[in-house]
């Protein structure tokens, strides 16, 4: 709260920000405002659903604190940034951005809502930074839509690949230690951000598909016809960092691509992962300032993992996904909310592993930092309302809906009957 307090000009939006955080970091059924107002205490949600819409407030300006805050406490100079998306499955068409589309999450064309996010990730600890909400094309063409989510006029169509250069731009630009990018085929495959990459004299590991042509000393090959060529003495046994079970030991091979050069100077590389089991293949261009080893590239392209341990324990312990607002702004707030929470965890356990990590003990975990913050601070100083009153105040807000579906439906079918739609019924 000392970090991004300041965004908030009154002491009330404070408390809520404070309490709102303190609910997303409690391990609640369901997060979101009626149950995160309840373990704050308050009579209402009205307090918690006012801070996502009503209340004045920059998100942007808070995401920006909160990359300031992981580069103090987290800050390494070889640092990764990594992109990637995540979908969450929703009913219906009228919450922003939603519409049928493929997410890599699910592996599958469903209705998703679909963001790209930027995860800080050093050797030791990892943090969510950024984000922005991919808006398809058929929502930036529709004006009506648009004015009844709040979609920004600034807003227009961009790709994922180009909202990811926009948010690791914003990251650079501000200072944040950081020597690498990395991302899956999705961003790989898109030159133009391995371009503005390079401008930003960034290194890059970037998986591209297999059909990804290269040019070499010996001609132009698909990258999946050049693996094929390769020689048993070219790979490498080079373990990609540590797993839940071990070592993670790939067999690696990477060739030199000199005749990728051009404006920005630099090293280009094609690096191959091989499966030691299933003999599987992934491909990734690589650039890099300077010269560097096969085992800093390859501990690069294992780092890109990472985002997907953000992903499950802000989406399992912190409620990334469990928001049920529809519009632009309440959107952005919340993901901006469950961020700030988790770039607090992290900073949290990497400074406690730091500071004491004994041989006997794996080291402390961002979910079990959670657990412990929420017994020993969280719980001792909540304030607590009466259960009762919550739960009445619930039925009354469920009775109402189901009160008026009940009427259209009564209404709905007497003109049927009136209007002779079903016939003659005797």
């Amino acid at each position: 709260m000392l970090t991004v307090g300041h965004r908030f000009r009154r002491p009330e939006p404070r408390r809520q920000v404070r309490d709102f955080v303190r609910g997303l970091l409690a391990p609640l059924p369901t997060k979101n405002c009626w149950t995160i107002a309840e373990h704050a205490g308050d009579a209402g949600p009205d307090g918690m659903q006012d801070l996502l819409t009503r209340v004045k407030w920059d998100d942007t300006a808070v995401r920006a604190d909160v990359r300031a805050f992981v580069a103090r406490q987290l800050g390494e100079a070889d640092a990764v940034l990594v992109i990637d998306e995540t979908g969450d499955l929703k009913k219906g068409r009228h919450t922003v951005g939603v519409q049928r589309q493929y997410s890599g999450t699910a592996g599958k064309v469903e209705n998703y809502q679909l963001a790209v996010h930027l995860v800080y990730a050093t050797e030791a600890a990892h943090a969510m930074l950024d984000t922005a909400l991919y808006l398809p094309k058929p929502w930036c063409d529709d004006p009506e839509r648009r004015a009844e989510t709040g979609i920004l006029d600034t807003v227009r169509l961009a790709t994922k690949p180009q909202l990811a250069a926009r948010m690791i731009e914003a990251a650079v630009t501000a200072g944040l230690p950081c020597r690498w990018a990395a991302g899956d085929e999705a961003y790989g495959n898109d030159p133009r951000l391995a371009a503005r990459l390079r401008q930003l004299r960034l290194g890059y590991v970037l998986a591209v598909a297999r059909s990804h042509q290269v040019t070499t000393g010996l001609g132009t090959y698909r990258v999946d016809v050049l693996a094929a060529k390769l020689p048993a003495t070219a790979w490498q046994r080079v373990s990609a960092g540590l797993g839940a079970k071990g070592y993670r030991y790939y067999d690696w091979s990477f060739t030199a691509l000199p005749h990728a050069a051009d404006g920005h100077g630099g090293h280009h590389w094609l690096l191959i992962r091989r499966n030691r089991r299933t003999g599987e293949l992934a491909f990734y261009r690589c650039w890099s300032l300077e010269p560097v080893a096969l085992g800093v590239l390859v501990a690069v392209a294992g780092r890109r993992w990472k985002i997907k341990e953000s992903f499950q324990a802000a989406k399992t312990g912190l409620g990334l996904d469990q928001h049920q607002h529809r519009r632009w702004t309440s959107w952005h707030r919340w993901i901006t909310l469950a961020i700030l929470a988790h770039a607090f965890l992290a900073a949290a356990t990497a400074g406690h592993r730091h500071r004491y990590n004994p041989a006997d003990l794996i080291p402390l975990t961002v979910n079990e930092l959670r657990h412990l913050f929420n017994i020993l601070i969280i719980e001792p100083t909540r304030r607590r309302t009466d259960p009762l009153l919550w739960s009445i105040r619930r039925r009354r807000h469920q009775a109402r809906p189901k009160t008026s579906h009940y009427t259209r439906q009564a209404g709905t079918v007497g003109d049927c009957l009136a209007n002779g739609v079903f016939g003659d019924l005797g």
